[in-house]
């Protein structure tokens, strides 16, 4: 498509968004294209300003009993307050835990003590009894605005039968010959039901524009698990998924906590148009090395807005956009980052960036 010139008048605030992360509340300018073309844009990697997150809705629809156990309903219901927790889509019990405002399966009695189990002891969801009917009339207003809607979608593969066997046992159930085969069928029947509900999202709730889909594969210091053993036993399910969302015209963000650095090839393998690591991650190295292959979450520079001079701010923002603003190797502004998005920051970026991928 051909990318407009930057006109001063784009800087006019037209609304703004509360912030994310700490940062301050993000204003929206009178943009050449709407929010939702200016992300699908970048997924096309024909970036028009550089994205920050404001631009997208984000969609964790009530009709799936993950997003209620999980704490993690975002729909024209409501979000759920101070609650959530009981049974998943599996029927594995979840506990709200209110000191970090989410949930987790209650550790001692794991449902699986072996993966060669999950063939006779897993009762897969009869989705088709979800409520899809009233959740499209629930969220009809909800995703009818003009910005890019993105389905969140949590518990993907490691983290599914990290539910299903505790951490422990589910790690060692990736390594372990007796049990490594069984997991890799599990994947695959996983990525196979993901599927399903993949299209009845799509059917019911066409506004969709891609899917942010959560697997962690990491701690602060370092990956759970070899580069290796994850191209092997869970790469090949990822693609399944994302060759399909793909087929269908949607674009697949992964979210996956933890120091991932060694893993960024099998993101990219696993056919993930984008990925924002965590702080513990370096975005900048991780751009220079893979931000070719896939859309790189970078993270500027951060610093205090109090302590920093607005003329610091604006020069901080063209340094980073003279960086990562590459209209032939685009990237994102990094959630963790949103804390620098004051007033002059965010315009400077903004000018910056659009000056760049309009030239």
């Amino acid at each position: 498509m051909a990318i407009p010139k930057f006109d001063p008048k784009e800087l006019t605030v037209v609304s703004e968004t509360p912030g994310f992360m700490g940062g301050a509340g993000t204003p929206a300018y009178a943009f050449p294209v709407t929010m939702r073309e200016g992300m699908r844009a970048l997924y096309r990697r024909e970036p028009i300003w550089q994205i920050t997150g404001l631009e997208s809705t984000m969609f964790s629809p009530r009709v799936n009993p993950d997003n209620i156990a999980r704490a993690f309903v975002i729909d024209g219901t409501g979000r759920l307050d101070g609650s959530g927790g009981g049974p998943d889509m599996f029927g594995i019990e979840w506990e709200y835990v209110p000191q970090v405002g989410g949930s987790m399966v209650r550790p001692g009695e794991p449902f699986l003590s072996d993966a060669n189990e999950w063939k006779t002891k897993l009762k897969w969801p009869d989705i088709d009894k979800w409520d899809w009917e009233g959740a499209r009339q629930a969220n009809a207003e909800f995703l009818a605005g003009d910005k890019y809607v993105v389905c969140w979608f949590l518990n993907g593969w490691f983290e599914r039968l990290i539910s299903f066997m505790e951490f422990e046992n589910a790690a060692f159930a990736m390594v372990d010959e007796d049990q490594v085969d069984a997991v890799k069928e599990l994947f695959n029947a996983l990525s196979d039901q993901y599927i399903k509900i993949f299209a009845k999202y799509l059917e019911y709730f066409p506004e969709i524009d891609g899917f942010c889909i959560h697997d962690d594969w990491g701690s602060q210091k370092e990956t759970f698990f070899s580069p290796v053993l994850a191209g092997e036993v869970i790469v090949p399910a990822m693609r399944k998924v994302t060759d399909y969302l793909h087929a269908q015209g949607k674009f697949c963000e992964l979210h996956s906590c933890g120091q991932a650095l060694k893993q960024v090839p099998n993101f990219i393998a696993a056919g993930w148009d984008s990925w924002g690591g965590q702080l513990m991650n370096d975005t900048h190295k991780i751009y220079e090395l893979y931000g070719d292959k896939i859309l790189v979450g970078v993270t500027p520079t951060l610093f205090n807005a109090a302590e920093t001079s607005e003329s610091d701010q604006i020069a901080a923002a063209k340094e980073y956009a003279g960086k990562f603003c590459d209209p032939k190797k685009p990237s994102y502004l990094n959630a963790y980052g949103a804390s620098v998005l004051t007033p002059a920051y965010r315009a400077a970026l903004y000018q910056a960036s659009r000056e760049r991928y309009g030239s």
